[in-house]
Parts: structure tokens; C-alpha cells; sequence
């Protein structure tokens, strides 16, 4: 598989897990308006909602899709669109993506703050990195970080998680 494609199937991953809370998010707030009656005018409105549910986490995780990754899809629109792909990229993208889909796993059931925080900030970290060494990159011409380097980024975020 080529650098372009492993980039684009972190996109498309991301994309789909996003789209997968989203039908959580509409399971959850269809269940709990039946069950305690809740008529969908009465929560048009953001403060209403925060009054009338009581669970939330699929809702708030659904809104931290479109936060932080946004900034992903940047730069790997950015790359793709430039051709300019590090030999890391693809794993540092990938690493992202897992990042996000265990920050969802938790806020989606357990919801502890602290284990959720703490994969946060591994993500911001992560994607912060790959930021400054695509930028880095892009001005010297050169690959600021190899495939070994991804890899243990990689490792170190799973024993994290």
C-alpha cells in the first residue's frame, strides 16, 4: 500500500468512526426521550439539552470529533495534496486515529476523566508532533522523523492506552 492511500484510510477511518457515534449519539437521545417523554422541541436549543438528558457521552464525544481532528484532516489534506508524505507520516496518523477511537471507547462507557484526559493528551502530543515534522519537512526537505521513530510513537501510546 503506498504512503498516499494509508493516509487516506486514516481519513476514511476516522470519518466512519465518527459517523459511528454518530448513530450512538441518536440511539442514546432516542431512547432516553421515549423513556421519559421528552418532546424534541423542547430541546431545540443547547441549554435545553443540557437540562433535559441525562447522558450526554455519546453527544459530547460526537462534538470532540469534529475539535482536535480537525486539525488532522488538515495536514492530511496538506500532505496528500502536496505529495510531500514522510516515510512516518502513515504511522503517526494511524496512531492518531487509535488515539481517538479509545478516547471515544472511554468517554462512550466508563467515562473516567482522568484515563480519558490522560488519551487527550497523548493525541494532542502526537498530533503536535507530526505537525512540526511535516513543517520541519517541508522547509528543510528533508524527513525529520523515520519509520522507527512512528513505530515507537506507536508503541508508546498503546501501552499508554
Amino acid at each position: 500500500m503506498t504512503n498516499e492511500k494509508a493516509i487516506l484510510l486514516a481519513c476514511a477511518a476516522l470519518a466512519i468512526w465518527t459517523m459511528l457515534v454518530g448513530v450512538r449519539m441518536v440511539y442514546v437521545r432516542v431512547r432516553e426521550m421515549k423513556a421519559t417523554h421528552i418532546h424534541p422541541q423542547s430541546v431545540a436549543l443547547s441549554h435545553q439539552r443540557l437540562k433535559a438528558f441525562e447522558d450526554s457521552r455519546a453527544s459530547d464525544n460526537y462534538n470532540h470529533l469534529f475539535e482536535l481532528p480537525v486539525l488532522f484532516y488538515a495536514l492530511c489534506a496538506l500532505a496528500v495534496a502536496s505529495g510531500h508524505i514522510p516515510d512516518g507520516l502513515p504511522w503517526a496518523v494511524w496512531s492518531f486515529v487509535g488515539l481517538r477511537v479509545i478516547h471515544s471507547l472511554i468517554q462512550c462507557t466508563y467515562n473516567r476523566v482522568v484515563h480519558r484526559f490522560l488519551i487527550f493528551c497523548v493525541g494532542l502530543a502526537v498530533l503536535a508532533l507530526i505537525w512540526a515534522a511535516f513543517t520541519v519537512s517541508v522547509l528543510w526537505g528533508h524527513v525529520p522523523f523515520s519509520s522507527a521513530v512512528a513505530c515507537t510513537v506507536w508503541a508508546t501510546c498503546l501501552s499508554i492506552a
